[in-house]
Formats: structure tokens, C-alpha cells, sequence
């Protein structure tokens, strides 16, 4: 067992003993992000509608628990099984070593989320079902998924970016109308943009274990040129999502077009100056950069929730 360092693994040590060890590999630091961007769905399903909201609140925090505790914790858990990362890997530092069980733990756990998925709308239990199906190949030899450059990219694009807040709004039961569809879709390519951020300072780990990630396959300068790429696709959708909106002919819509534009800025804020300055970053540094990033994540939610749900 690894000797925690703060204040918390030394409680939950205390507390749990070694099984502490499965929860930490859940990595709930991830849990906010995740569960923000799954709620994101359901606020721009039930808007400011009061009577929408209560109509669908038992089962959207239903959807929001399994998916992001059962779906998202257990996936994280078995790719930890089978990574056996040793250096400091996404929303966890220092991971302790694998416990014995925890690819058994974690299956259990997704499989927990999909038995509770039946109690909720079929396009929900869908989205669960697709999401588990590209986890499990994501991680899991001999498919493992993750070792193919772009195929872990392709992944990780549609569940988390589109089909984690599509799930959010399925949870309501609602209909989904077709500006909402291309602000869900906008998400695919905006996760196309992070993903790649993510991996840049676990290069060395990834080749050396012989994983293929796109991130290794393209290095580090090309992968920020992606980003940048993917990211300016995704806010192209998400202006023409703003076109195709009731609200796009109200004269008092300018704050509307000027909050896409914050979390735009917010994205090449920093993009750019990470990829002008690429080559001469340390691991360290192009780390603290995908935390930024997940920063502007962040703020799109933020900016988009606020355009489409008000």
C-alpha cells in the first residue's frame, strides 16, 4: 500500500485499510467534471421549466449516480487494472498499485449501473449500454482498444463528449430537437480536442508499455495542432446550433453569442500558446496544461447551459 501523503488518503486509510485502495482507483476527482457534464444534458432538457424538472428529478439523479459513479468510476477502475500505471495518471497523483480484485470490482460496479438502468427511459439504458460495450473493449486484452491510435481517440470522443450528456437528458424522458442534437454532437469533437491533452505527459509511460495512443502516434506538436483543429470544429457546430435556435432572431440574444465566444477564447487561450511553446515544455508542464484545459471545459458547460437553458 502506497504511504499517503495528504490529509485524506490518510483518513481513508484509517478508515477502510487497504480497500481504500479500490476507491481511490474509482478516481473521484473526476466525479465533478463528470457529473457536471452528464447534469449539462439534463438542464438543457427541462430549461427553467419548473414542472418539467420536478417531473423528471427522481430519475435524473438516478441516471447522474449510475453514470457517473457505476459507468465512469467502474470504467476508470478497469483501465487501472490493466494499465498498472506507476507514475501519476488523470484526477489521481501517485496511484497506489492495482489491488487484487479491482477488475472484478469494477465490472461489478458497471454492472450494478446497468441493472439500475433499466428502471429509466430505453434511450438512457441504450446510451449506458454503448458506453459499457466501449469501455470494456477500451481495456480489456486482447481488444483493448486504448493500444490503437485513434480508435481510443474515437472512444473517448463519443462517450464522454456527446453520449455522457445525452444520457443526462435522456434521463428526463424528453425528446431531443434538432439545435439541442447539434450542441450534444458539438461535444464529440470538443472531447476530440482533450483527449489527445490528456496523455502528453504519460508519453514515456504509454510507449514503454507498448500502447499505441493517438497521442504517441502523432507526439506531442501534431497532437496540439489536432486539438486545436477539433476544438475550432466543435465551436463551428455550436455556432450553427446558435443559428438554428428560437432565440436566434431576438435582438437581446448578443450576450448569448458573446458567452460561446468567452468559452472559445477561453480554449485558445490555451491552445495556442501551449502549442507555440511545445517543444520546450517538460512533463510536468504539458500536465498542468491538461488541467487548464479541463478548465475550459468547464466553461463551456458553464457558457452553454447558460445559452440554451435560460
Amino acid at each position: 500500500m502506497t504511504v499517503p501523503a495528504s490529509r485524506s488518503r490518510r483518513l481513508g486509510y484509517r478508515l477502510a485499510g487497504p480497500r481504500f485502495d479500490y476507491l481511490l482507483h474509482l478516481r473521484p476527482g473526476e466525479w465533478p467534471i463528470m457529473a457536471a457534464h452528464t447534469a449539462l444534458g439534463y438542464v438543457l432538457a427541462v430549461r427553467l421549466d419548473g414542472a418539467a424538472r420536478a417531473a423528471a428529478g427522481r430519475a435524473a439523479v438516478l441516471g447522474l449516480a449510475l453514470w457517473v459513479v457505476c459507468l465512469n468510476g467502474g470504467t476508470l477502475a478497469i483501465n487501472s487494472a490493466f494499465d498498472r500505471d506507476e507514475g501519476d495518471i488523470a484526477y489521481l497523483r501517485r496511484p497506489p498499485s492495482p489491488p487484487r480484485h479491482l477488475f472484478a470490482f469494477g465490472l461489478g460496479l458497471m454492472l450494478a449501473g446497468l441493472a439500475g438502468s433499466l428502471a429509466l427511459p430505453r434511450a438512457y439504458l441504450v446510451s449506458y449500454l454503448v458506453c459499457f460495450g466501449m469501455s470494456v473493449a477500451y481495456s480489456v486484452p486482447p481488444v483493448r482498444l486504448k493500444a490503437v491510435a485513434g480508435a481510443d481517440w474515437l472512444i473517448n470522443m463519443i462517450g464522454f463528449g456527446t453520449l455522457t450528456p445525452v444520457a443526462g437528458w435522456a434521463a428526463t424522458g424528453r425528446p431531443i430537437d434538432t439545435p439541442h442534437a447539434i450542441v450534444l454532437g458539438a461535444f464529440c469533437p470538443l472531447f476530440a480536442a482533450l483527449y489527445p491533452l490528456t496523455q502528453l505527459y504519460q508519453l514515456e509511460e504509454d510507449a514503454r508499455r507498448g500502447d499505441r495512443t493517438l497521442a504517441v502516434r502523432l507526439g506531442v506538436t501534431r497532437s496540439l495542432t489536432v486539438a486545436i483543429a477539433a476544438a475550432t470544429l466543435a465551436f463551428a457546430l455550436f455556432a450553427t446550433a446558435a443559428a438554428r435556435s428560437a432565440w436566434a432572431a431576438d435582438r437581446g440574444a448578443g450576450w448569448r453569442w458573446g458567452a460561446l465566444c468567452v468559452a472559445a477564447a477561453a480554449w485558445a487561450g490555451v491552445l495556442i500558446p501551449w502549442r507555440l511553446r511545445a517543444p520546450a515544455l517538460s512533463s510536468s508542464r504539458h500536465q498542468r496544461g491538461m488541467y487548464w484545459a479541463l478548465g475550459a471545459w468547464a466553461v463551456t458547460d458553464l457558457a452553454v447551459a447558460a445559452v440554451w437553458a435560460t
